[in-house]
C-alpha cells in the first residue's frame, strides 16, 4: 500500500492576507512582481488566494531579518 504523504494547502483570500500583511494591494503586487511576495494562484478571471504556508513563511523571513526597509530608489545600507 502506498502512502499519501502530500500536506493539504490552504489558501487564503485578498481579505485574510490583507489582515495578516498590512500593506495595500499595489504594494503587495509590486513585490509579487519583484518576487519579494509569494505569488497569488488565480483561482477565477476574478479571484485569487495566496498560499497560507507561503505567506506565513514570508512573514517569519522577515521577522528573522536585520534587513531595515529603504525609500524606494535608495541603495540598501
Amino acid at each position: 500500500m502506498i502512502k499519501d504523504t502530500r500536506q493539504a494547502t490552504t489558501l487564503i483570500n485578498r481579505k485574510t492576507l490583507l489582515a495578516m500583511i498590512p500593506l495595500a494591494d499595489r504594494t503587495i503586487y509590486n513585490m509579487e512582481k519583484r518576487g519579494d511576495f509569494p505569488l497569488r494562484i488565480v483561482l477565477t478571471s476574478r479571484n485569487v488566494a495566496w498560499d497560507l504556508a507561503e505567506v506565513e513563511q514570508w512573514i517569519e523571513a522577515r521577522k528573522q531579518s536585520s534587513a531595515q526597509a529603504c525609500k524606494p530608489g535608495l541603495p540598501m545600507r
